[in-house]
């Protein structure tokens, strides 16, 4: 049995995430004691690109929380910048639009969703909930509070969503990641990795596409790789071709790899039986 995933052209599409850039905006001033909240401030696009931000805190103007913007505890409201758009993720549809910052307000262009129909009647509602904060022109800030900015959202009608920011691979690793797509064997190999005893470890080749999105050249020589691929969970017997960013550690423990792999989508799944 097979089953293949389209592959979309937004797989071979490339682009960067600029790492967080020093900004005194957001930074504690020397001397701030550890934990210490620095000023709120409006943030640069270096800052905002740098993390995913999840929403943590919600009120109204009343100071009420706003329940109906936690559907999914486990999967909170995420948004993330970069190259002049913002993405909402885990609403409903994926939403995205073009932005700016404006005297200190968030401007957020027409968004483009999907059109998919949730079943969940609250979460069929976030969409429209977090598209009509977004809309309003919100004041923007970003404070630091320990190791997480905080972005803070706040409308005209009192409302204030507050975001925690979550590094991304780019920030955690120094730098942008290099695209590359993994083939996955359907079966895990018994490896010797020096860290695990008796670890299963991931058989992979490296494959090439061309602008167009058809494979050219020869395909990689298959491996193991001892430092698995974050975001991805194996499923035995599933046979899958992964876009993945390569990071490169800068100060990697001894008896382990210089690179870091980050699955970025899966492009093709294929179901093989013996």
């Amino acid at each position: 049995m097979r089953v293949h995933l389209l592959l979309l052209s937004l797989a071979f599409a490339t682009y960067t995430i600029a790492p967080a850039a020093s900004s005194t905006q957001a930074t504690p001033p020397r001397g701030a004691a550890a934990g210490a909240t620095s000023k709120a401030a409006t943030p640069d696009a270096a800052l905002l690109a740098g993390y995913h931000w999840h929403l943590t805190q919600a009120t109204d103007r009343s100071g009420q929380r706003m329940d109906a913007l936690f559907v999914r505890p486990d999967k909170p409201l995420e948004l993330d910048f970069g190259s002049d758009r913002i993405s909402v993720r885990n609403s409903c549809n994926g939403m995205g639009g073009s932005y700016r910052i404006e005297n200190g307000q968030l401007v957020v262009g027409p968004m483009m969703h999907t059109m998919m129909a949730c079943a969940n009647f609250a979460l069929n509602r976030l969409d429209s909930l977090i598209g009509v904060r977004l809309s309003v022109r919100p004041t923007i800030t970003v404070t630091r509070s320990g190791d997480n900015p905080l972005l803070r959202l706040h409308t005209t009608a009192g409302d204030t969503l507050v975001f925690t920011g979550i590094p991304t691979p780019a920030t955690r690793y120094g730098g942008p990641g290099v695209t590359e797509f993994l083939e996955v064997a359907p079966q895990a190999v018994p490896c010797n990795h020096p860290r695990m005893p008796g670890a299963q470890c991931l058989d992979v080749r490296e494959l090439h596409y061309g602008a167009n999105g058809l494979k050219t050249g020869t395909p990689g020589n298959w491996h193991l790789l001892l430092q698995g691929i974050e975001g991805y969970t194996h499923q035995p017997g599933v046979r899958n071709v992964l876009r993945v960013q390569r990071y490169t550690v800068k100060h990697p423990p001894a008896d382990t790899s210089p690179d870091a792999y980050v699955l970025d989508m899966v492009v093709e799944s294929e179901l093989v039986r013996h």
